[in-house]
């Protein structure tokens, strides 16, 4: 969710202004995601790297994060809204930690829509906590070395049990990838606006997908080879 600071900047307002502007960008994003039945959405909300800006502005969007979780876990919980959060979450502050367990435990049975927040996140580090955690398996005889495959793997990342993304819009701009989901984008579609965050809507979210369903999405395949499996007979 890219382009707070720089909305901020273009209206000569605060670095502040323009995180709290994107508060209602994932307000909206959350809601048309449930409309249309996707079944998960995957925020970047805050980075590892994050970190290292300024200790005023971490505070900032760690009280900014607090207050979205307090005021919206009743409307995630009418929609069926299941809240989840990916990342190195026990370096989140105590007060967070606290308030983001409460919100996950109290929406765990929502069944609309996974909202997933990657917090403190990053997937490099998250692929070597996953190899750790097999590692470990393997060395105490829980998992056989000749039997890891892909799911096996996937199964130990943050994102266990979920499915890859099929899509990843990428606001203001920006064309890189950032150490997100760094394993499970191997084959999403990449689509990317100039439109800074606070400024996304249910139109340009719309347009996104809308790009997406006209792609052609081939997994290694010739074009001519999926056409041959869309007419092959069945039954």
């Amino acid at each position: 969710m890219d382009g707070n600071g720089r909305w901020a900047e273009q209206r000569s307002l605060p670095r502040l202004a323009g995180h709290k502007a994107g508060v209602e960008s994932v307000r909206e994003t959350v809601r048309t995601c449930r409309e249309l039945g996707i079944p998960v959405l995957t925020l970047y909300a805050f980075s590892r790297e994050n970190w290292s800006r300024p200790h005023w502005e971490v505070k900032a969007l760690m009280g900014l994060l607090t207050q979205y979780l307090r005021s919206e876990i009743k409307e995630l919980k009418k929609n069926g809204i299941a809240l989840k959060a990916l990342g190195e979450l026990e370096k989140l502050p105590p007060k967070v930690q606290d308030v983001l367990a409460r919100v996950v435990r109290e929406t765990a049975a929502g069944e609309e829509l996974v909202l997933n927040l990657a917090l403190s996140y990053s997937g490099r580090a998250e692929i070597l906590q996953a190899v750790r955690r097999l590692v470990q398996d393997v060395q105490a005889g829980r998992v056989e070395p000749g039997l890891i495959d892909e799911p096996l793997f996937s199964s130990y990342l943050y994102t266990g049990g979920l499915p890859d993304p099929d899509l990843l819009v990428r606001t203001s701009g920006e064309f890189r990838l950032s150490d997100f989901l760094t394993y499970q984008l191997a084959y999403a579609e990449i689509y990317v606006t100039k439109t800074f965050w606070p400024d996304f809507r249910k139109k340009d979210l719309l347009a996104a997908i809308g790009e997406y369903q006209n792609r052609e999405r081939r997994f290694g395949l010739t074009g001519e080879q999926l056409r041959e499996k869309k007419v092959a007979p069945t039954g």
